[in-house]
């Protein structure tokens, strides 16, 4: 009797149960994220519309009216833009995303991605390049627990970053490898090992090969030899983007070069950063679109990308005649204490013309930091010294780390650029902080503002682009060119990496002599999915994973 009474309550209460799990109250919700009402910029370029956009798990589960939908976390975008994630195709954060995780810099502008790898990556490495990067660390601390590049990049996922991350193979990194920092061409048994290491990082998911060949030892290979190693990388899908061999008075040779290698590996490539840089050279920007054009219509594809500003930033040493660098820092800092090698260096840095009239400088010794910010001219007078005498008096005080804005661009060609249907965003910086050891050291704005600029000056203010080609050249466009598996698009089951910002707030900044501010307007940020900037505030989040390139069979 027990037994049927027990049974019968069993089957009366189940239903019961059921029934309560299911009232409208309780109903689990459909959606992880729920975008209601904003105007979606989808990354083709095309017509924005206003709809909705959920999320569930890492993914976009739909887009649309979803009116009867329910989430987790619901924001409302009316009077918002919804778009994906920024995609940065020139990122110098190989290592202060070692040292904060959190990319604050970008992710205040919607940059979800990072890709990095100009000239230089971090693999592979040899125990001696370890070592000298080791001893070259200046305010930014870090250890190195990897050898190759994939193992760079899989290490960071580890360790917790916000952005994805992805990388070329830089050539100079492939030739310090072989050959040391040595100008020497490779033999073919070395040329043969150089490609093989080409071939295992391409394997393991390496986006391309990556050169900067206006610096040491990456402006020692010749173009053979970067074709050679760019056939490698095309036999995997990859791509070739580069700082040009110059980007003055040989300009119009160099993109030919690019353009070259381009075509006779069978590689797409990419121009980092372009412009022509000096006074005198600034009429070439017309003739070097045109060669672009050209070579685009004959099937050959050629791309490239910028940063919005007249001033680029690089080392100081770079000025110093390429014979003098050769060997790397420790040769460098050998020859400027030899008095009669030195004053070789001076008189042929004399001989070329008078320096940059504007030239900011930033150190690494606490002895040298008081100086920051000041141009060359100013510290000149101060020391009571020529110029020429003072640059090389503080590359060596600073051993070679000194850092420079150069202004050396117009903002005509940044426009005629900007303008071109091909070309990308690259901040050519790192993603920082405005705080802790970040502050120890200036930056330049584009640091904090390259892609909020973007929107704030070139689209909303001068409406040199519109705002969905303008979305379109920092998502689908690099997307596109990389490859990325379903990223730079809001489509359903792409991953989702979305940014919601206020169209008429959206602005940087950041300023050469108060760079470490954050943009602007940006609201929320997701990266596959998780929640990194939530009201314009950083959550702390690290759900960011290393993208890999077509060619990947190691994994």
């Amino acid at each position: 009797m027990v037994q049927k009474f027990f049974k019968f309550l069993l089957l009366f209460s189940v239903p019961l149960l059921l029934a309560a799990r299911s009232l409208p109250g309780d109903k689990a919700p459909q959606y992880d994220v729920l975008i209601r009402g904003g105007t979606v910029y989808d990354g083709t370029g095309g017509t924005p519309w206003r709809t909705d956009l959920a999320i569930r798990g890492d993914r976009i589960a739909a887009l649309g009216r979803l009116d009867g939908a329910s989430a987790r976390t619901v924001i409302d975008a009316r009077g918002l833009a919804v778009a994906p994630g920024f995609i940065n195709m020139l990122s110098w954060s190989t290592v202060s995303l070692l040292v904060d995780g959190r990319s604050q810099s970008e992710i205040h502008q919607g940059v979800t991605t990072e890709i990095m790898g100009e000239g230089q990556s971090m693999g592979p490495l040899t125990d001696d390049m370890k070592r000298r990067m080791l001893a070259a660390r200046g305010d930014l601390k870090f250890d190195i627990r990897w050898t190759t590049l994939a193992q760079y990049l899989a290490y960071l996922e580890t360790r917790g970053v916000s952005p994805n991350v992805a990388s070329f193979i830089g050539s100079g990194t492939i030739r310090e490898y072989v050959l040391g920092q040595q100008n020497v061409r490779p033999t073919p048994v070395q040329m043969k090992q150089m490609c093989e290491l080409v071939r295992r990082e391409m394997q393991s998911g390496a986006l391309g090969i990556g050169s900067a060949l206006l610096y040491p030892p990456g402006s020692y290979a010749d173009t053979e030899e970067l074709i050679a190693l760019c056939r490698v990388a095309a036999a995997y899908g990859g791509m070739y983007i580069s700082h040009v061999r110059n980007e003055g008075g040989n300009l119009i040779e160099a993109v030919e070069e690019l353009i070259r290698i381009s075509r006779e590996a069978g590689i797409p490539a990419e121009i980092y950063h372009l412009k022509a840089g000096g006074i005198s050279n600034w009429d070439k920007m017309d003739r070097v679109v045109s060669i672009i054009n050209e070579a685009r219509r004959r099937g050959i594809p050629i791309t490239a990308d910028m940063y919005l500003y007249p001033a680029s930033s690089n080392r100081l040493a770079s000025r110093i005649p390429a014979w003098a660098r050769e060997g790397g820092d420790h040769a460098l800092l050998a020859r400027l204490k030899n008095p009669s090698t030195r004053q070789k260096i001076a008189d042929q840095l004399r001989s070329a013309g008078p320096m940059p009239t504007k030239l900011l400088i930033g150190f690494h010794s606490d002895d040298l930091k008081p100086l920051t910010g000041k141009s060359l001219e100013e510290i000149a007078r101060m020391r009571g010294k020529g110029q020429v005498d003072t640059m090389l008096d503080l590359v060596l005080a600073d051993h070679a780390a000194p850092r420079v804005v150069t202004f050396s661009m117009c903002e005509e060609n940044i426009l005629k650029g900007l303008r071109q249907p091909w070309v990308s965003l690259g901040s050519d910086a790192a993603s920082i902080a405005a705080e802790g050891v970040f502050l120890k050291s200036s930056t330049h704005p584009r640091a904090y503002g390259n892609f909020a600029r973007l929107f704030g000056k070139y689209v909303r203010d001068e409406k040199a682009i519109s705002m969905a080609e303008a979305v379109r050249r920092v998502t689908g466009l690099p997307a596109s060119n990389l490859h990325l598996d379903r990223r730079g698009f809001l489509k359903q089951g792409y991953f989702a990496d979305v940014v919601v910002f206020d169209p008429q707030e959206f602005r940087d900044t950041a300023t050469y002599e108060d760079p470490h501010r954050y943009a602007a307007g940006m609201k929320q940020v997701f990266v596959n999915g998780v929640q990194v900037l939530k009201d314009g505030q950083h959550t702390g989040a690290t759900p960011g994973r290393a993208l890999w390139g077509r060619g990947r069979t190691n994994p």
